[in-house]
This record gives structure tokens, sequence and C-alpha cells, in this order.
């Protein structure tokens, strides 16, 4: 087992598309989601996270390393402590999500009023949570400490408000 880094601001690999094919599991650590996404699609790493994905290298993340798989997001990329819609995600999974549900106190209001609006509905998680898709379908949703979890985020025809549906979780450790 050998890690490696891809480095893009400082480039010391040459062909970013054959290190990320050549990875078992790609693992995209928090940060700016917007700024990642925007860098990535300059340097052609989009592509080549899509062409990985779709080779069977399993892709991972937390907090900006989660959202970028969606299509859309909730995100402070734009501002400190504001949570605000981000609909230009990779689109490796289906509708949106947010993180830090339980932490951040703008995060929940923010994506429960924006599904209400017309963003695209999606998943939730807490911190200490982790979704695992298979193919596109959400397969489990696994609790890394006590009380965390995920909700299904989404706006019932003909209601006002979105709605929360837990999703169950299996515990670990």
């Amino acid at each position: 087992w050998q890690p490696s880094v891809l480095r893009l601001f400082v480039r010391a690999v040459a062909d970013p598309a054959a290190l990320l094919a050549a990875q078992d599991v790609v693992w995209v650590s928090g940060g700016n989601t917007a700024s990642a996404l925007a860098v990535w699609r300059v340097h052609g790493v989009d592509a080549a996270l899509r062409a990985a994905h779709a080779a069977g290298v399993v892709l991972a993340g937390s907090s900006a390393g989660f959202l970028c798989w969606f299509e859309a997001c909730v995100t402070d990329s734009f501002q400190l402590e504001t949570s605000a819609p981000l609909a230009d995600g990779l689109g490796l999974l289906p509708g949106s999500a947010c993180p830090h549900y339980d932490s951040e106190p703008t995060r929940r209001p923010a994506y429960t009023r924006l599904v209400a609006e017309g963003f695209p509905a999606g998943v939730a998680a807490t911190d200490g949570a982790a979704l695992v898709y298979r193919g596109r379908e959400l397969a489990e949703v696994l609790a890394l400490r006590p009380g965390a979890g995920a909700v299904r985020v989404e706006l019932p025809a003909g209601a006002t408000a979105a709605v929360e549906t837990p999703l169950p979780a299996r515990r670990l450790g």
C-alpha cells in the first residue's frame, strides 16, 4: 500500500489522469468546494476523476471532499459561516448534499429552505457519519460515533416545506 498525493498548485505529477487511474481509492479532504472544482476543471482532474470512477476506483472524502461528487451542494465556499447553494458539482452522485448538519448552525436551515425553493433534493450528513454509495445509489449510512447519521431532505409534491427523513445508520466501533 503506497499513498500518493496530487498537488495542483506546485505540480509534481506530469499526468494527473494516470496517477488517479492507478489508485484503489481517491480521498479528497475538506476545504473550499467551489475552488477545488474550479482548479480540477482547469487541470482536467474532473474528467480524470470521472474516468477513474468509471474504471472502479473508489472515490471518498469529507466535507468538501464529500460534496464534490454530487450534482449540487450546500457549501460555505463563498463566505465563512454562511451556507450557500452550489449547483455545479461533478455530478457523479445524483441530487444534492449537505455536510456538518449538526455542527454548523447555518447548514440545516439553509438546506431545508433551498430544497423548499426548488434546489435538488438530497442527503444531509452529521459529523461522524459516512455515506456509502454503490453506483449512484445510497447503499448504507455508517455512524462513526453515537448519534451520527444522515437524513434525506426533499420537497414532497404539493408541500411548501422540505421534509427530513432519517436514514437508518449502522454504528461502527
